[in-house]
């Protein structure tokens, strides 16, 4: 155990920028770090009770952690402290028009955004629960950007209404870009930043859960026990262990989920575009063609982004690769919904093929994203058609819905802002058209 006081020195006091740097390094390691003030004690992987502590210019906290790596844990904090607290470096204010606005979105956001001046992100966010549309982009007159989500749209006709509005930066609060026009940004100077990675863990961890539901039928279980309904018929799954897996697209979130295949005892391959060595070196997987991955997978993982265009991977899973895939095949897709061929899909499920399809994103669910569609019947044709068939199974794009990731969508897109508006370095979160 390690044990360390720390006096805050900010004007502003253990503020939400300072915070959120204490958070981010601490959700990487094992070790757990407890800050104290007086009788408050606040997880150190957890800025919103962090920042509940109220500490003042001048007072005095204590960081204790205690794991396994502990000693790696206090020096990266350390770091953290030394370089980044007490900066007095302050930005513009930046106007941001939040779209889509959530609950749990606003709970996150509003809490970094609420300090202004020395060292803090220094943002003046308003929010609109309407998404980013063509009737709606006019509400970002008289703000410098906008930020936006997976759902919102933002095609060329969208991005010239927002340049004529005055908007020079668009802040993605999630990894992909798709929904962007990145040419017409480029062309009209508007800067394009994302959140590159989150949490991994939470898309790869979902991935696993609702594959295994689809598998074991756990949903047909919890409404048949609700029932009363104690048979068993119907309900009958395969052993994922022996197994083989394949993983399509072997980034942060397809190498999580590889380490949870190999942990259920699969035999796991993988395909990319840029195939990184150092997976089969470490003996996690064994690339193989996307061909020879199909035919030989039990449980088929996408984690590839979309790419449009001649050799991309929309429609990555069409008519004929499905064809490849053995009728007992699993498959789940937890990335983008046009890697798949609904159709083609849907046509295979009729066909009687894939023993599990799980589906946190499809093709054709735009309408439904995020939306309470409750009282209405089911309209969405796709959506109708996959429902109907008792091995699929689909989640509302919550893949990435957790504590550890809404804080760090939150925080990386702060510090996003913060960057563009002091002219510092983007690194990996600017998007550039190709």
């Amino acid at each position: 155990m390690i044990t360390f006081k720390h006096t805050v020195i900010d004007s502003h006091g253990l503020h939400a920028r300072p915070a959120a740097m204490i958070a981010q390094t601490c959700v990487n390691f094992k070790s757990s770090v407890t800050i104290s003030y007086g009788e408050k004690r606040a997880d150190g992987n957890n800025v919103l009770a962090i920042l509940s502590l109220g500490v003042k210019q001048g007072e005095e906290i204590t960081i204790t952690i205690d794991g396994s790596d502990e000693q790696e844990a206090y020096e990266k904090i350390l770091h953290e402290i030394n370089t980044k607290f007490g900066r007095v470096d302050t930005p513009d204010c930046l106007k941001i028009a939040f779209f889509g606005t959530k609950s749990y979105d606003k709970k996150f956001f509003a809490e970094l955004a609420e300090d202004k001046g020395q060292g803090t992100y220094n943002v003046d966010i308003t929010y609109f629960q309407t998404r980013l549309t063509p009737e709606t982009a006019t509400l970002a007159k008289g703000f410098e950007a906008v930020c936006i989500f997976v759902n919102d749209e933002c095609g060329k006709e969208i991005v010239d209404t927002l340049y004529e509005c005055g908007v020079k930066l668009i802040l993605l609060r999630c990894a992909g870009f798709n929904n962007v026009d990145l040419n017409e940004c480029a062309k009209l100077g508007i800067t394009v930043l994302r959140v590159p990675a989150y949490s991994p863990y939470a898309v790869a961890e979902h991935a696993m859960a609702i594959v295994q539901t689809a598998n074991r039928r756990l949903h047909r279980s919890y409404n048949k026990v609700k029932e009363n309904n104690f048979d068993l018929t119907g309900l009958l799954g395969l052993d994922l262990h022996n197994k083989v897996a394949g993983i399509v697209g072997t980034g942060k979130i397809g190498i999580c989920m590889a380490n949870i295949c190999k942990g259920y005892g699969m035999t796991v391959l993988g395909w990319d575009a840029y195939p990184n060595k150092a997976l089969e070196e470490s003996g996690l997987l064994t690339y193989v063609s996307k061909e020879e991955l199909f035919k030989r997978a039990d449980l088929i993982s996408l984690h590839a982004p979309l790419i449009m265009g001649e050799g991309g991977t929309y429609h990555l899973i069409d008519k004929d690769s499905i064809a490849l895939m053995k009728d007992t095949a699993m498959i789940v897709n937890t990335a983008r919904g046009a890697l798949i061929d609904a159709e083609a899909l849907i046509d295979a499920l009729k066909a009687g093929k894939f023993n599990a399809v799980a589906l946190d994103v499809y093709e054709g669910e735009d309408t439904n994203v995020y939306t309470n569609l409750s009282d209405d019947i089911v309209t969405n044709d796709i959506t109708g058609r996959l429902l109907m068939f008792p091995q699929v199974v689909i989640t509302s794009h919550q893949a990435f819905f957790t504590r550890e990731a809404l804080q760090a969508i939150a925080i990386v897109t702060m510090e996003n802002a913060r960057n563009y508006a002091c002219g510092k370095d983007y690194g990996a979160s600017e998007v550039k058209a190709q």
